[in-house]
């Protein structure tokens, strides 16, 4: 067996796999096949993966001789012809992609999107999701804090005193509670807002201030994903939101919901109460950003409020980003090759059956086929 790696299409500067991981897969007896200068935006250089065993070769060679074919991002259409009988394994965000892992489908090719990983405890090790979200939330402060004016910790000097920086956080996922974590050490003064009561304590335990809102729809059973809200919650959200835009320095949106565009918590009307200088850092931007104004990868600037609309904050650390998202794509590889090195798909197994999107020229997965139902 043949284990493809690709370069990503510009501006992506993430790798699937590093030369580090190498190791592993070559003790199942697999082959590795890595497109020229793949790992090259990640600090891995050709010679790096040769050593440790790869075979740098051309994109069509990788195209036509894998058996497996690893891309961070969804396959472009026009690349497909080579890839009958293949199985693809990347970030496909396939309900998103829906109509172009159809046509994937259509040529009898196998695809995992991993973001599709169920999000349970021996997922874990598998979640990109999470890895990934943990540094964008870490980059997302570091950022802010580039753009701010003003210090982000209290000083107290011989000039006079500099009061700290008040950081608004929506969402306490993997993204937020790292942003909560960054933001403290910077020594800002947190706020942070989420439907889950359950997540509470861990704000809490980082420093932040939780602020609560009552009668929150019931996201136990979600998988460790956002649920929709109903309109008489959104309007109380709405309105202790508005209460603590007007106050931050900063404010860091991380609020999504899986195969749906992510919800607008702040509105123009908050953005132009804001205090002049303040910073927006909208990292559900791809999904329609959590502020009206967001603009997919712009940052823009309204009523002197900086919007960025940034999903792909992992990108600004490449290298440690290819690596915890290489270890994850190992740790469920391991679920689908046997001991021989073969090909082993077995959907009994239930983070194969819910990461496998199409197979055998069928859509398997519940919620892609009912986006692309007549």
């Amino acid at each position: 067996m043949i284990i493809g790696v690709l370069k990503e299409p510009s501006p992506e500067t993430r790798v699937s796999l590093l030369p580090e991981h190498l190791a592993t897969i070559k003790k199942w007896d697999v082959d590795i096949a890595v497109e020229n200068n793949a790992g090259i935006s990640a600090l891995a250089t050709n010679e790096k993966y040769i050593e440790a065993g790869a075979k740098i070769v051309s994109r069509e060679e990788v195209l036509q001789t894998a058996d497996i074919i690893l891309s961070i991002n969804i396959f472009p259409e026009g690349q497909t012809s080579a890839l009958k009988s293949k199985a693809l394994l990347g970030n496909y965000q396939a309900l998103f992609n829906a109509a172009v892992i159809k046509n994937l489908s259509d040529k009898g090719i196998t695809v995992f999107s991993i973001d599709m990983i169920p999000r349970t405890t021996r997922a874990q090790s598998m979640d990109v999701l999470s890895s990934q979200a943990n540094i964008a939330g870490y980059k997302a402060v570091l950022l802010a804090a580039n753009l701010f004016p003003k210090y982000f910790p209290m000083f107290m000097t011989a000039a006079g005193s500099i009061p700290p920086a008040k950081i608004l956080i929506l969402g306490a996922g993997v993204a937020g509670l790292q942003a909560i974590a960054t933001a403290r050490r910077l020594g800002a003064v947190v706020e942070v807002f989420d439907t889950r009561p359950a997540v509470k304590e861990e704000v809490m335990s980082l420093g932040g201030k939780f602020v609560e809102v009552e009668g929150a729809a019931d996201a136990s059973k979600a998988g460790g994903y956002a649920v929709e809200q109903s309109e008489e919650f959104l309007q109380k959200q709405k309105a202790k939101i508005a209460e603590s835009v007007a106050k931050a320095d900063i404010v860091i949106t991380t609020a999504q919901i899986p195969g749906k565009k992510a919800p607008v918590l702040i509105t123009t009307a908050m953005i132009e109460n804001m205090k002049n200088g303040s910073i927006i850092i909208d990292l559900a931007a791809a999904t329609g950003g959590n502020t009206e104004l967001t603009k997919n990868a712009e940052s823009i600037s309204h009523n002197g409020v900086t919007i960025v609309g940034n999903s792909n904050l992992p990108s600004t650390m490449p290298y440690d980003a290819s690596k915890l998202y290489g270890k994850n794509i190992l740790n469920f590889l391991q679920l689908i090759i046997n001991k021989e090195g073969k090909l082993n798909l077995n959907f009994e197994d239930d983070l194969v059956k819910g990461t496998c999107i199409a197979h055998d020229g069928k859509i398997t997965n519940e919620r892609v086929a009912g986006l692309l139902a007549p």
